[in-house]
């Protein structure tokens, strides 16, 4: 497999993908409350990015149902939103 070497306007691309990235995690990582539901979460997830033009990476890859994989309090294995789910306070 080649290396693709990027250029000015590959790596501004890329540039701003993570700035939208670590702004849509800074508003995921202050809305998570105690009690809150993943599919809340994943509500959020999906609607943040398009605020920006981007779009969830995940939502729909290989038929992926959701916008986030996540581990709520001490599950082992990470997985898509579900209503039963919800975070606690450790």
């Amino acid at each position: 497999m080649a290396i693709i070497i990027k250029n000015g306007c590959g790596n501004r691309i890329n540039e701003e993908a993570g700035r939208i990235t670590a702004t849509v995690l800074e508003i995921l990582t202050s809305s998570v409350k105690p009690g809150m539901r993943t599919d809340e979460l994943d509500i959020i997830a999906e609607k943040e990015p398009k605020r920006f033009g981007a779009i969830p990476s995940f939502k729909g890859y290989r038929g992926y149902p959701a916008s986030l994989c996540v581990s709520v309090n001490e599950e082992i294995v990470h997985g898509y939103r579900i209503k039963e789910s919800c975070w606690k306070v450790i």
